[in-house]
């Protein structure tokens, strides 16, 4: 059957119809890009040399070790009213024991003494004044009203002990803010600017999710001559090592460790095996008590964001449910036995990595009235900009990032392995993908691929005695998260059109999908002038980097790359709307490569007759592209073979902004990666790392759990290890710069005078790495080691200030030594 043609989005609720408002050729020559000679073209280009600036968003997983008679998460989860009614049911037989016995077992049997996404509790006495304070203005209704009437759910944060000792109960991602504020007003003659930076860096500690998020310090602007995405790298390795050295002091400083809490922060990009099955085996009410953050940090009204997760746990636990009705429709689920996903949905606790780039020449014209672009032109090309990048988001899945899984052959119900993927692909790509995925997965018993039939008890002997072993994915955390919504036939979500989000979101609220007060979710989404500030997109496909580097600098490269490419295509090649058509079932076909990569199938099937004129172009490209035997028109696409042509596109057609960006070694490292993933690629040496915290040689050589547990271990040890000497190369590389600039340099000559005397602050870093990589450095080193990495990220933001507003950097120097009266 031929995917139905384009249809225009329903018209607005007055009922006018919807006319375009701008076409691609009006919105080039409002933009000064009509008639542009081509020689002078990639220095008129939205992202191309010396135009596009860069920042990003971070989610870490955090945890807290200990015994469970310490740590917050077990002590409430024993002294609930919850639990306590579980058992009383249970002991009048009103609710089967097993319900009892998996809660205890999650309580009881915790070998590692880990305890991911558990709050810590700490004595009001240890805070210091001006902690308290940031405190009691975060607990505000309204935080810009210091005076105002507390949060009505404050009595979880403030209480008072069984002794009565007053207390404060946080997450772990507040707590990183009020360490912060904890180091800045605590000393009295703390270097002015190290105290400003500090007070500014708090505001970049969110606090709204499971997961702590921190935003880029400053924004980058990317340069040829300064390594490009090398710029967000060396931010992002030295924010993670902040992260890390404020968790130590808090150990300390609020003592944490001596009471049993030992808090720690790092890199992981699923939601812990432990916290699945404890999800198993609790409401969804009572999941969300325990583990949606109280959104203290980032917001005004806190209360308000807090309600807001609340309903995105809600709306995505109840839209996996909703999935299940359209398996059956798409014929994936055949039988009346089905395994129905719990009405909590965990997916909200995976953790990756945000990059948003902007272009400094959109977002000039978007200020200029005299321009003519505005903000219809912007969505327009935006809208269309994404479009042709998504068709490239495969040299992304498992070759820069990645998040390894292991799932058994009980996993393999379709209801529960293909999550969210009924709301993002087109039934069709659906099926295709499904089968493929079987037909990988070690399933076969016979010559047949076997799913499991439900009941553990009996799935678990079957796969042992079949050797039925499943399967191990590069990166699960796109198949398990709401990663791109789908569009409706009669509301695209990327035809250029002003209000098309919000038709869509009526849709899919109507569907049981998603909700009208939630932001649509998608691989890259245009972040307009209007509500961000500045105009360009975020890409959303990054799930863990291996290294920061190497892996998230070249990236961000790519994705720069790429971003000006898709203008070139715009305005040298002629690629409009038309080209890639806003149908459901062409969405579908171009996004449903990215799920395959994720699930590393060895091939895809495209239409022979495909109306996606651009995707027909990387096919002419593709080698050993052949008519599938099974399904009639349709092509067999080796996914090794298109990500190779999407490099040889990129190449050919992206020539001269290659060599205008200065990304040719990122190109021969891109190339590499292709021609070796099994070694080079991000999945593959994250898959080795766990394998050796395993100590074993291959993934189906462990179960499901045995391998995502030594996942678990290898990111919160030797992988956090590598991130944490990545920060400290970055460190000593500045120190070095500040010690040598001590004169030049005055404000940081101070500032190093103050904290260290006249000893360099290299032979500082070196007398205590020994200690800090041991996490039992001494409280007074870590402040000193604190406050000289502030140091260095003031002197990083005042030329990065510089690079973006000329002059910047000469601003007025704060005194050199902040007292408790001068601010």
């Amino acid at each position: 059957m031929k995917p139905p043609a384009p249809i225009l989005p329903i018209a607005p609720e007055d009922g006018a119809p919807w006319r375009p408002t701008v076409s691609t050729e009006s919105a080039l020559r409002a933009l000064g890009l009509s008639g542009v000679p081509r020689g002078r073209l990639v220095e008129a280009l939205p992202f191309g040399p010396d135009d596009i600036t860069a920042g990003s968003e971070t989610e870490l997983q955090a945890a807290v070790a200990g015994l469970r008679s310490d740590v917050d998460l077990p002590l409430r989860i024993q002294q609930s009213n919850y639990f306590a009614n579980v058992l009383r049911h249970a002991a009048a037989a009103e609710t089967p024991g097993r319900a009892v016995a998996e809660i205890e077992r999650f309580l009881l049997h915790n070998p590692d003494r880990v305890w991911e996404n558990s709050w810590v509790r700490i004595r009001r006495a240890d805070l210091g004044a001006f902690a308290g304070r940031v405190l009691e203005t975060d607990l505000r209704r309204d935080r810009r009203d210091p005076h105002g009437p507390l949060r009505g759910d404050a009595h979880r944060i403030l209480y008072r002990a069984a002794n009565g000792e007053a207390q404060v109960r946080v997450p772990i991602s507040y707590l990183l803010k009020l360490t912060l504020a904890e180091i800045i007003g605590c000393h009295e003659r703390i270097p002015a600017l190290v105290y400003q930076t500090g007070h500014r860096l708090m505001g970049h500690y969110l606090n709204d999710n499971c997961s702590p998020e921190t935003l880029s310090f400053h924004v980058a602007r990317l340069r040829a001559r300064e390594g490009m995405g090398d710029a967000v790298a060396r931010e992002t390795a030295k924010r993670f090592l902040l992260t890390h050295l404020l968790i130590l002091y808090a150990n300390v400083r609020f003592g944490l460790r001596e009471s049993g809490q030992t808090a720690m922060v790092y890199s992981s990009p699923h939601p812990p095996v432990r916290q699945r099955r404890l999800n198993d085996c609790i409401s969804d009410t009572f999941y969300r008590e325990l583990f949606v953050s109280p959104c203290l940090s980032g917001w005004d009204d806190g209360e308000r964001k807090h309600a807001y997760m609340m309903l995105c746990h809600e709306v995505l636990s109840r839209s996996q449910l909703n999935a299940v009705a359209k398996l059956r429709e798409a014929g994936i689920i055949t039988r009346d036995l089905v395994v129905l996903p719990n009405l909590s949905n965990v997916s909200l606790a995976n953790n990756g990595t945000h990059v948003s780039l902007g272009s400094l020449r959109l977002g000039a014209a978007l200020r200029d009235p005299a321009s003519g672009f505005g903000a219809a032109h912007e969505k327009h090309l935006g809208d269309l900009a994404i479009k042709i990048a998504e068709h490239f988001l495969p040299l992304f899945v498992g070759t820069y990032s990645a998040a390894p899984y292991r799932l058994d052959f009980q996993d393999f119900h379709p209801e529960k392995a293909l999550a969210f993927l009924p709301h993002e692909l087109d039934y069709t790509h659906l099926r295709m993908l499904w089968r493929g995925w079987r037909q990988k997965a070690e399933l076969r018993f016979l010559g047949h691929s076997r799913t499991p039939l439900g009941p553990r008890w009996i799935d678990r002997p079957l796969a042992a005695v079949l050797r039925l072993r499943g399967d191990v994915v590069p990166d699960f955390r796109i198949l398990d998260y709401l990663v791109a919504l789908g569009s409706t036939d009669r509301s695209p979500a990327l035809d250029g059109s002003p209000g098309n989000e919000e038709r869509l979101k009526r849709d899919l609220a109507e569907l049981g999908v998603f909700d009208t007060r939630m932001a649509v979710y998608q691989f890259l989404r245009l972040r307009p002038m209007a509500r961000m500030g500045f105009s360009g997109f975020e890409g959303r496909h990054y799930s863990l980097f291996e290294d920061l580097r190497g892996d998230l600098g070249r990236a961000v490269d790519l994705q720069g790359l790429l971003c000006a490419l898709a203008y070139k295509y715009i305005v040298a090649g002629g690629i409009g709307h038309g080209h890639i058509p806003d149908t459901r079932f062409v969405e579908s076909e171009r996004r449903q490569v990215v799920f395959a990569a994720a699930i590393g199938l060895p091939a895809f099937y495209v239409r022979r007759d495909t109306d996606n004129r651009f995707l027909r172009r990387v096919l002419e490209r593709t080698a050993r592209v052949r008519p599938s035997r099974r399904y009639r028109r349709y092509l067999k696409v080796p996914l090794a073979e298109y990500r190779k042509a999407l490099l040889r596109l990129v190449l050919d057609d992206g020539a001269d902004l290659v060599e205008g960006l200065g990304l040719e070694a990122t190109m021969r490292d891109l190339r590499e990666r292709l021609e070796q993933p099994e070694r080079l690629s991000a999945a593959a040496r994250l898959s080795a790392g766990i394998l050796t915290e395993a100590g074993a040689r291959s993934p189906l050589s462990l179960t499901g759990a045995e391998f995502n547990r030594a996942a678990e271990r290898y990111y919160r040890g030797p992988l956090k290890q590598h991130h944490l000497h990545e920060g400290l190369a970055c460190l000593e590389s500045d120190l070095r710069a500040l010690d040598a600039d001590r004169v030049r340099e005055p404000a940081y000559g101070h500032a190093l005078h103050a904290l260290l005397g006249e000893r360099p602050a290299v032979d500082f870093l070196e007398r205590i790495r020994p200690a800090l990589l041991r996490e039992s450095p001494r409280e007074d080193d870590l402040y000193r080691l604190i406050c000289l990495l502030l140091t260095s990220i003031h002197r990083d933001t005042a030329r990065a200030d510089a690079a973006l507003e000329p002059g910047r950097e000469d601003d007025e120097v704060p005194p050199p030594v902040r007292r408790a009266g001068n601010g």
